[in-house]
């Protein structure tokens, strides 16, 4: 009776695996065209501190009646803030600003270097190499997202990327590759969903003060809000935060750092298809061919990389 137990587990957990990285691969690329929609009219650091506020305090509403387990202690929460910190405040936060400037397909490329951080920063910490065939992977992974951004770094004017935005993203997304290692391992509570909304709930805190720091709140005028912006705040909230956020602290602790971290590669083309359909934005036969180059990246990785032990102490 073992066995058959046995194998329905196995197949439960490859079941939710294969719902969180979806989650992750497609909610995710969507985010970057609601952004962009969200910023339009909403201050950036403002929304996106509300965005994260109000899906961490639902989350961790939600999970405390469902779990029943002991307030987290003051440990926790600190960690929390750390956490939600980078993730948040300096990965999405940076996220929002840059997209003000550069459209929300590119943003995503810029998001798309997130593994090679994540794997020089495990790689550091756990005193491990990575195999060759994750260096593959990795080189396929830039070269599909070189292809992909060739239409903006081989002409002017209209396509050339924002310097400042571009500096913004590059430091997201080394931001974001910290958090991620950081929260693989910080001292959080047991429940995923508790220890997911306590990082929310830190880094939505964190963003809501920055933007009043930055004087966000002296460009509020409700007026100006357009339904479009609102609209896409809401599924920020719901689809974004409490649903994608939630499958990515998930994969983390379940599948590890380099599988989870996949999803930059997929996110792109995610963003450029959404931004042809529903920003008229560019698709032609060079970004098909990078997207494949993109998606074979993610097989590569998922299939040699090989989670290294992280040294204690």
């Amino acid at each position: 009776m073992a066995v058959p137990s046995t194998i329905n587990q196995a197949i439960s957990f490859r079941t939710r695996v294969i719902i969180a990285l979806a989650a992750v691969y497609l909610i995710w690329g969507s985010t970057y065209l609601a952004i962009r929609f969200t910023v339009e009219t909403l201050p950036p650091l403002l929304s996106a501190g509300l965005r994260f506020l109000v899906a961490g305090l639902l989350l961790y509403a939600f999970a405390r009646l469902k779990n029943k387990e002991a307030s987290p202690q003051k440990e926790h929460w600190k960690t929390a803030f750390i956490s939600g910190g980078f993730l948040l405040l300096g990965g999405n936060g940076c996220i929002v600003y840059a997209e003000r400037f550069v459209p929300s397909g590119l943003t995503a490329l810029f998001i798309a270097i997130v593994p090679l951080w994540m794997v020089l920063l495990e790689w550091w910490m756990a005193r491990a190499r990575p195999s060759a065939g994750v260096f593959v992977g990795i080189g396929m992974g830039f070269l599909g997202v070189w292809l992909l951004m060739a239409p903006y770094h081989l002409h002017h004017g209209e396509h050339s990327i924002h310097l400042g935005g571009a500096l913004l993203l590059l430091l997201a997304s080394f931001c974001w590759a910290i958090g991620s290692i950081y929260s693989r391992n910080a001292h959080l509570p047991k429940s995923p969903l508790i220890s997911t909304s306590m990082q929310m709930i830190g880094g939505g805190i964190l963003m809501l003060l920055m933007g009043l720091v930055l004087g966000e709140y002296r460009h509020l005028h409700v007026s100006d809000f357009s339904a479009k912006s609102i609209e896409a705040l809401i599924y920020l909230i719901v689809f974004g935060s409490l649903l994608g956020f939630t499958a990515y602290i998930w994969l983390l602790k379940n599948v590890g750092v380099a599988r989870t971290s996949t999803y930059a590669f997929v996110n792109p083309v995610v963003a450029i298809f959404l931004g042809w359909a529903l920003a008229g934005e560019k698709l032609d036969a060079q970004t098909a061919i990078a997207a494949l180059f993109v998606l074979v990246a993610v097989i590569v990785i998922t299939i040699y990389h090989k989670e290294p032990e992280v040294l204690s102490g």
